[in-house]
C-alpha cells in the first residue's frame, strides 16, 4: 500500500516551486473550509499523522493546522483531482476553520443566484440541541423535551409522524414540508437524548445506497 501511495505522490504536478493547492471540506457538512499549499513532504506528514499539514508561503515552513490555534483537521479522505495538480483533503474540523474565529475561510459573499440547502443545516440543528442539553435554557422547547425525556420525545414523534401522514393526504406539499422538518427535529432530539451519533444513521444509509446501485434487477420481456 505505500508503494502504491509513494506511486500516486509521484504523479502529483507540483508548480515550479514545489507547491500544490490544496482544497479543504467538511467531511460531515460539505462545505469548503478553506484553501492552503503543500509541498511534498507537507503532503507526506499530512497522510502519516492524519492531520492537516501544509506550507507556508510567508513563512516558508510547513505547519500543522491547529498547532497554535487548536482548530486541528483530521483527515478522513485525501484525493486528487484529473489532472494531478490540486489535492482535496476531507476533514473532521475542530471548532472552526478561519483564522478570523469564522466557520469556513469562503464567508464574502459576492453573489447568491440560488439558495441550496445541504446536510450543513442538520448539524446546526444538532450543535444547537447538543447546546441546550449541556446550557439548559428557560423556556426553550428544546429544552422541555430533553428534561422529560425518551417518553416524552418518542410520544412527540407518534404525532408528528401521523400529522405528516395527514398533510400528505391532503396534498398539500407545503404543509408537508412543514411536518417532515417537525418530525426530522424531533428525531434528531430523540438521537440526542439517546446518546446516538447521526454519523451512525448516515453510515447505514450509504450502506444501503452502495446495496441498490450494485443490485441488478431484471427487465421486462418484451
Amino acid at each position: 500500500m505505500k508503494d502504491d501511495i509513494n506511486a500516486i505522490i509521484q504523479k502529483i504536478k507540483f508548480n515550479e516551486k514545489g507547491l500544490v493547492p490544496a482544497i479543504v471540506q467538511d467531511a460531515y457538512t460539505g462545505a469548503v473550509l478553506m484553501q492552503a499549499y503543500m509541498n511534498k513532504q507537507a503532503l507526506e506528514l499530512t497522510l502519516k499523522t492524519k492531520k492537516a499539514h501544509y506550507f507556508s508561503r510567508s513563512r516558508n515552513v510547513i505547519w500543522q493546522k491547529g498547532e497554535t490555534s487548536g482548530c486541528f483537521q483530521e483527515v478522513v479522505a485525501v484525493t486528487l483531482d484529473c489532472d494531478y495538480d490540486s489535492v482535496l483533503l476531507k476533514v473532521i474540523q475542530k471548532d472552526n476553520a478561519c483564522h478570523t474565529g469564522a466557520y469556513s475561510c469562503f464567508f464574502n459573499t459576492v453573489q447568491e443566484f440560488d439558495q441550496v440547502f445541504n446536510s450543513e443545516i442538520i448539524y446546526k440543528d444538532i450543535a444547537c440541541i447538543k447546546d441546550r442539553k449541556i446550557n439548559p435554557k428557560e423556556g426553550s422547547y428544546t429544552t422541555y423535551l430533553l428534561e422529560n425525556g425518551t417518553d416524552k420525545i418518542c410520544k412527540k414523534i407518534g404525532e408528528e409522524a401521523a400529522e405528516v401522514i395527514i398533510a400528505a393526504k391532503n396534498s398539500n406539499n407545503d404543509e408537508l414540508a412543514g411536518e417532515i422538518a417537525d418530525l426530522i427535529y424531533h428525531t434528531l432530539v430523540l438521537m440526542e437524548d439517546r446518546g446516538l451519533d447521526v454519523q451512525s444513521v448516515f453510515k447505514i444509509l450509504d450502506e444501503r445506497s452502495k446495496r441498490n446501485r450494485s443490485r441488478v434487477y431484471p427487465t421486462k420481456a418484451k
